[in-house]
C-alpha cells in the first residue's frame, strides 16, 4: 500500500512538472504565434472587391496599380467585381469581411464621399467600418464644351453663362456623380446659373455634346481627354490645383478666375476596420513601391490619372474634406436616392 502510494505521489509529481512545462512553452510561443500572421502576411492570395462593373473607369484603373502590387506583395491579387446601388453593394461586402488583410475594397470619392451624401441607407460607414490605406491617384476633371460654342477660354465661357442664366446646358453622367456635382460647384463657385441635363452615363452625354444637345460638361479626364484631343469637343480647363502633366496648355479653372478651385475624383484602397496596423502598413509600402514604377506612371498619366499616393492618416483627412465638399455639392443639386 505505502509502494503504490509513493508511485501515485511520484507520478503525480511528474505529470504536473509536465502540464507546468508544457504551459510555460506555449506560453513563451504564445505572442511570437499572435504576431506570426503579420510578420509574414502575405501567405496567400488577397481579393479585392471592385465595386463597380468590370470593364469600367475604376475597374480598369484598379486592375492596372494592384497587378503590380502584387508583384510587390509576392502574391496574387483576385479581382471581384461586385457592382451596385452607385458602389455601395461591394463596399458593404467589404466592410463586413474579415480583417485580415485578405479582403480589401478598391474605393473612391463616390464609395466614400457622394454616397454618403446622396443615399440616405448606402449600407456601410466610410470611416468606421475601414482602414485607410493609401490613395492610389487623383483624376481631374476637363471643362469641355460644344465645338460650335464661341467661347475659346474659361474665362469667356464664365462671363457668357453668368450674362445668360438659365439659356446654356451642362450635361452629366447622371444625378450624383462627379461630372453633375463639379458643375454644381462650379456653378455656385462662379454665381451661374446654368441648366443640369442628366443622361444615363457618361457616354450618352459625350455624344450629345459632340453632337451640340449639350452646351458643356465636366467631365473626368480618361472620358473626355480622347474627345478633346481628336478635335470633337473643346477643351478650357482642368478641375484640379495645378495642370494636369499630360496637358500641359490647358490651364485650371483656379488660374482662370476662380482662385482656390479644386475638384478631382480620387481611389484608394481600404481594409475592413481592426486590420492589424503591420498588415495596413504592409499594403501602404507595396503600393507606394508600385506607384513609383515609370511604366505604370505613364500609363495612369495617359488615361488622366496622377499618381497620389500616401499614409493612411492623409486619406482619412484627405476623406473627411472630401464629404464636406460633395456633401454641400449634393445638397444644392437636391439629389437623392432612397
Amino acid at each position: 500500500m505505502h509502494s503504490s502510494c509513493s508511485n501515485g505521489l511520484w507520478l503525480g509529481s511528474l505529470v504536473s512538472r509536465l502540464v507546468l512545462a508544457c504551459a510555460t512553452a506555449l506560453a513563451m510561443l504564445a505572442p511570437a504565434a499572435h504576431g506570426q500572421p503579420a510578420a509574414a502576411y502575405p501567405v496567400k492570395p488577397i481579393k479585392l472587391i471592385v465595386p463597380f462593373p468590370a470593364g469600367g473607369g475604376g475597374d480598369t484603373l484598379a486592375r492596372l496599380v494592384m497587378s503590380r502590387v502584387a508583384k510587390e506583395l509576392g502574391q496574387p491579387i483576385v479581382v471581384e467585381n461586385l457592382g451596385g446601388a452607385g458602389g455601395n453593394l461591394g463596399s458593404a461586402t467589404a466592410a463586413k469581411a474579415p480583417a485580415d488583410g485578405y479582403t480589401l475594397l478598391y474605393g473612391t470619392n463616390g464609395t466614400h464621399a457622394i454616397n454618403h451624401a446622396i443615399y440616405k441607407s448606402p449600407g456601410f460607414d466610410a470611416v468606421r467600418d475601414f482602414e485607410p490605406v493609401s490613395q492610389l491617384t487623383r483624376i481631374a476633371a476637363m471643362v469641355v464644351v460644344r465645338p460650335t460654342l464661341q467661347v475659346n477660354s474659361m474665362a469667356e465661357l464664365t462671363k457668357l453663362l453668368k450674362a445668360n442664366p438659365g439659356k446654356y446646358t451642362f450635361g452629366s453622367a447622371g444625378n450624383g456623380t462627379t461630372s453633375h456635382l463639379a458643375g454644381e460647384i462650379y456653378e455656385s463657385r462662379a454665381g451661374l446659373a446654368v441648366v443640369h441635363i442628366p443622361y444615363r452615363g457618361g457616354a450618352q452625354a459625350m455624344a450629345d455634346l459632340m453632337g451640340g444637345q449639350v452646351d458643356m460638361m465636366i467631365e473626368v479626364m480618361p472620358n473626355a481627354a480622347p474627345q478633346a484631343r481628336g478635335g470633337r469637343i473643346k477643351p478650357l480647363a482642368v478641375t484640379t490645383a495645378v495642370r494636369v502633366a499630360g496637358w500641359p496648355d490647358v490651364p485650371t479653372i483656379a488660374e482662370s478666375g476662380l482662385p482656390g478651385f479644386d475638384v478631382s475624383a480620387w481611389d484608394a484602397i481600404f481594409a475592413p476596420a481592426g486590420t492589424p496596423q503591420p498588415i495596413v502598413n504592409r499594403l501602404k509600402e507595396a503600393i507606394h513601391k508600385a506607384l513609383a514604377d515609370p511604366e505604370l506612371r505613364a500609363q495612369l498619366q495617359s488615361r488622366g490619372a496622377e499618381v497620389a499616393p500616401g499614409t493612411p492618416e492623409a486619406l482619412a483627412k484627405h476623406i473627411a474634406s472630401n464629404m464636406t465638399l460633395w456633401g454641400e455639392a449634393v445638397k444644392r443639386s437636391g439629389a437623392a436616392v432612397d
